[in-house]
């Protein structure tokens, strides 16, 4: 009797113990989704200020790339009036050409006017002129012709003057023009050079802008993942606290059950041994032999309930890489690989399947959620060739089929990837044991 009472307070302690760990684990993930979110928030908050900041550049890089096509167009404008200017010049060149010749040729007359007053004694010889004249109307005569040249040689001076006068304006005012001309020209290429350089920058911060908003939407997704995540170890723990407590009390039952059998087989080889005894008597007393009674058979003992093991290997083939550290840095688990095409991957214990889906780094991969000697255990298989032959939140047992060895996600050759978390699954891995001891 008190062996029994101490066995079932050992049950209970066993079961109550891993209830409370089962209601502390849950804390914990509510905890860690409790956080998750607040982050999620956060990031939301910055992915709004990220797009806000983007808005505000691409305003600013329409605003800039505007200008820049006025800058370009008014550069367009001022080539224009630099070429038609130019064409002015040459058309000027031209006409300054033509000016300067007769500026020569009016020197020349000049020259030879000078000459010939000097030969004959300058104003002399207009008074020879006059003199010889033959009477007074040859004399009159003389007078007005002497007045024509002089008048004549006095316009001659004074459109000379007014030449040379215009060429040097006309060249003033061309390369004033001109200058004024290519300063702009300048000036509008510089602003051109410095807005160009500016959309440049806000087209770099816009690329930047980008990145960092996709970051933020792939830590968002990781968050979400990691929540997801959660909740369905959350859902699994608590599928297995039910399994956990349906197969107790099944096995309560059995045990009651295999108490009463054998109690009352016990009461019948009881009854059985007296009825015996009472006949042996009987039988002494009418013979008169002295035999002794014979001892009944004891009951067979019951052969041992053979005791499976906890953990069995997920699939066939070889160890090609252990848990711990190797060149491209911890390894959480084991990789067991087996050529063929069809090699089966099993679960390694009974369980509730927490994720059953495909993951950028495990690909195909299946998370299963484990309640063993009152201990959470979390097993995840990776790399599958196919889609996972499981479902979120379905209860399986040890050996059920999941998949096929392959080569999905951020693999290298067929194999299955096995990790065994002693709790629930994270990503920093904590939990993550060696698998090994648990197999052999």
């Amino acid at each position: 009797m008190n062996r029994k009472l101490v066995m079932a307070t050992l049950s209970l302690s066993l079961v109550f113990s891993t209830y409370t760990v089962s209601a502390e684990t849950l804390s914990s993930i509510k905890e860690k989704k409790e956080l998750n979110r607040s982050e999620q928030d956060k990031k939301q908050v910055e992915l709004k200020e990220n797009k806000d900041q983007q808005d505000h550049t691409v305003d600013q890089i329409e605003q800039l790339q505007s200008s820049i096509e006025k800058t370009v167009k008014e550069i367009e404008n001022k080539k224009a009036s630099i070429q038609s200017t130019k064409a002015s010049i040459e058309k000027l060149k031209k006409e300054i050409d033509v000016l300067e010749k007769r500026i020569k040729e009016r020197d020349a007359l000049l020259k030879e006017r000078v000459s010939s007053m000097y030969e004959s004694g300058g104003a002399v010889n207009y008074l020879d002129v006059l003199l010889g004249a033959k009477d007074f109307g040859d004399f009159l005569d003389r007078v007005f012709a002497l007045n024509v040249i002089a008048e004549q040689d006095k316009a001659i001076l004074e459109e000379h003057r007014q030449d040379k006068a215009s060429v040097e304006k006309k060249k003033e005012e061309v390369e004033i023009q001109l200058t004024s001309l290519n300063k702009d020209l300048a000036e509008l290429e510089g602003l051109n050079q410095k807005l160009t350089a500016q959309k440049k920058q806000k087209a770099s911060l816009l690329a930047h802008l980008q990145t960092e908003e996709g970051e933020i939407h792939s830590h968002i997704v990781q968050l979400e993942e990691k929540n997801e995540l959660l909740s369905a170890q959350e859902a699994a723990i608590k599928a297995e606290i039910a399994r956990a407590k349906r197969e107790e009390e099944e096995r309560k039952k059995r045990e009651a059950a295999a108490r009463a059998a054998a109690e009352a087989a016990a009461a019948k080889a009881k009854a059985d041994a007296a009825a015996a005894a009472a006949r042996a008597k009987s039988s002494s007393s009418n013979s008169s032999s002295s035999t002794a009674p014979s001892t009944p058979p004891p009951a067979p003992t019951p052969a041992p309930t053979p005791v499976g093991r906890d953990f069995i290997m997920p699939s066939q083939g070889m160890i090609t890489s252990g848990f711990g550290n190797r060149s491209s840095g911890m390894h959480y688990g084991l990789d067991i690989a087996k050529g063929g095409s069809s090699v089966p991957i099993v679960a390694a214990a009974s369980g509730t399947v927490a994720r059953a889906y495909y993951s950028n780094s495990y690909g195909n991969v299946v998370y299963i959620t484990h309640y063993i000697n009152g201990q959470l255990y979390t097993t995840l298989y990776a790399h599958m060739r196919t889609t996972p032959a499981v479902r979120q939140g379905q209860s399986v047992s040890q050996g059920t089929f999941l998949g096929y060895q392959g080569n999905t996600g951020e693999s290298r050759g067929q194999h299955l990837h096995f990790e065994l978390h002693k709790g629930p699954w994270n990503a920093s891995k904590s939990n993550a044991v060696d698998p090994r001891p648990y197999l052999q």
